[in-house]
């Protein structure tokens, strides 16, 4: 059978049990002979191959008979049930829920689903024709959003409490460590049902928009185990405590450390924690913290070096309290850079105004230097006056005067890539090495974040407008990222090799994309119908390999 590609031929491979048939398509390149392989047929005894051979070879088929053979339809087929396996050996459906109900098949297919496509619900039933992803699932006929959508988001936000609780004790074994961080989701629209979406400060520096604020609970290692949507008006440090308790009451730890950084575990957060026996802290000073253990010679600069972990100190106002001294060599050199060009772009602002040749008032040049300096926020490091003309208000000789504090600046770059991570946890639990690498954990929450929001899960634009489908929404995405989370610790060895050599830069959409190539194809052969899965190329194989799928 000839192509536009060269010879449609197909081959007949043999074993003691079965006979598969591989399509494929032979052609010429720069001299050799080359072949691509497009899939393989299975389910058919040898006669039948032989007959299909043959048809090929257009020796049984008339050529004018379009319906001998044809492909009726080709579905994506290898990512969604790569995912869906690796779902089920997690014990996923069983976690959601531990009968076998028909909304978990709804809610497999919405998780599954939202890594494969990333779309809202109703795109999501609307891919039904073209991936094997609802018939994986057992849903045999096209999916209703309402009754395959609607009503397990539902189900999920009244069980969210017990799957989170069985996550965490999954993960969190004895809960000696949690990670807790907060962001903000803007919306675009209106959202007048919901009591969650309003104004409040944006962590996407994205001014105007109405927003929530997601809390995300992580093991040490960045596996989300527990998600929380607050108001958008919420501010980090008053989620705190209450969710401190609410972790060891829902999810049945006895023991927490709290990991947070310096805006939500704030000083007086801290404080009040410090009746709370069974929960320690683990957080970093903030500057102003860090100088005032200066001026009380707590610490000293001395103690900072090019070393990235030092003996830590106590306190002896608070003796259990613990400071481990860190720098961090790469970042001290970041933010020197980084002073230098704001300095820079500042001095040129400020020169521009200085050499002002129109009328102004004093209040106007002193409004522009406020501008500048808000904007680079280099005012610290900055000393100016207005030189005025006597008995003008308003005249062109008046003239700014401006210069650089040179010892303020080089006091603070002694402070450049220093930091203290402070922590109440008793040494003999957690040594100054263990409490460091707690503290820097924060990372994979962060990252965790990342892929929530953006290119993979894309957890907006947000559809719904009511609270109750908003939180439904943002858990599914959360369990979505459970599963993602899990699928890149095995494809670890993959992205490891990323970016050396010949070897392909590998993402984890790539990985997606790559697994959506394999697809079950409906083809006809002289009246009966057959089903067949393309043949997984070696990179596909590999991939699947490492995700310990068999298909």
């Amino acid at each position: 059978m000839q192509t536009a590609h060269g010879n449609l031929h197909l081959e007949i491979q043999t074993s003691r049990k079965n006979a598969v048939g591989i399509l494929r398509t032979t052609f010429r390149e720069n001299g050799k002979m080359r072949h691509t392989q497009h899939g393989r047929i299975t389910g058919c005894s040898l006669e039948q191959l032989k007959l299909l051979q043959l048809a090929f070879r257009e020796r049984v088929v008339p050529v004018d008979d379009p319906q001998a053979f044809r492909i009726l339809n080709s579905r994506e087929y290898g990512a969604s049930y790569a995912i869906l396996a690796i779902a089920k050996q997690l014990g996923l459906h069983r976690v959601l829920y531990s009968r076998p109900e028909p909304w978990v098949n709804g809610a497999l297919a919405m998780i599954v689903g939202r890594l494969v496509y990333a779309g809202s619900k109703l795109a999501l039933c609307n891919h039904y024709p073209n991936t094997c992803l609802w018939e994986l699932c057992g849903i045999a006929e096209p999916p209703d959003v309402d009754t395959h959508c609607y009503e397990p988001m539902d189900q999920l936000l009244q069980r969210q409490t017990a799957i989170q609780r069985r996550l965490t004790r999954r993960h969190l074994k004895g809960g000696h460590l949690g990670l807790y961080d907060i962001t903000s989701v803007y919306f675009e629209g209106e959202y007048k049902q919901s009591e969650l979406v309003t104004f409040g400060y944006n962590r996407d520096r994205k001014k105007g928009y109405e927003q929530i604020v997601v809390g995300l609970i992580c093991t040490a290692q960045g596996c989300p185990v527990g998600v929380e949507v607050y108001a958008g008006n919420t501010k980090d440090e008053t989620t705190v405590i209450d969710k401190v308790h609410e972790i060891k009451a829902d999810y049945g730890i006895e023991q927490v450390v709290f990991v947070g950084d310096r805006g939500m575990l704030t000083h007086s957060n801290i404080e009040a924690l410090k009746d709370a026996r069974d929960l320690q802290t683990i957080s970093a000073l903030t500057h102003g913290e860090m100088k005032t253990l200066l001026e009380r010679k707590v610490i000293a600069l001395d103690l900072f070096d090019e070393r990235s972990i030092h003996d830590e100190l106590t306190d002896p106002e608070d003796p259990t309290r613990r400071y481990c001294l860190c720098r961090n060599p790469q970042t001290a050199q970041r933010e020197s850079k980084t002073r230098e060009r704001l300095l820079e772009l500042t001095t040129r602002a400020l020169a521009a105004i200085a050499d002002y040749k129109r009328a102004a008032t004093v209040e106007t040049l002193g409004a522009r230097v406020g501008k500048v300096l808000a904007k680079y926020k280099m005012g610290k490091f900055i000393q100016w006056s207005v030189d005025a003309d006597p008995g003008q208000a308003k005249s062109s000789e008046h003239r700014l005067i401006w210069s650089i504090d040179a010892d303020k600046v080089a006091r603070e770059q002694r402070f450049d890539g220093c930091y203290i991570i402070t922590s109440d946890v008793d040494q003999a639990a957690m040594t100054t090495m263990e409490v460091v690498n707690a503290y820097k954990s924060l990372t994979f929450v962060e990252r965790a974040f990342r892929n929530l929001k953006t290119v993979q899960l894309e957890i907006r634009p947000v559809y719904h407008k009511t609270d109750e489908r908003i939180r439904s929404h943002v858990f599914l995405c959360m369990l979505s990222y459970y599963l993602q989370w899990h699928m890149e610790q095995r494809l670890a060895p993959l992205f490891a090799a990323d970016g050396q050599g010949p070897q392909r830069r590998w993402t984890f959409r790539g990985v997606i994309d790559c697994l959506a190539q394999i697809t079950r194809n409906r083809v006809t052969v002289n009246g009966a119908e057959l089903h067949q899965n393309s043949v997984p190329t070696p990179e596909q194989e590999e991939i699947l390999r490492l995700l310990q799928v068999a298909m």
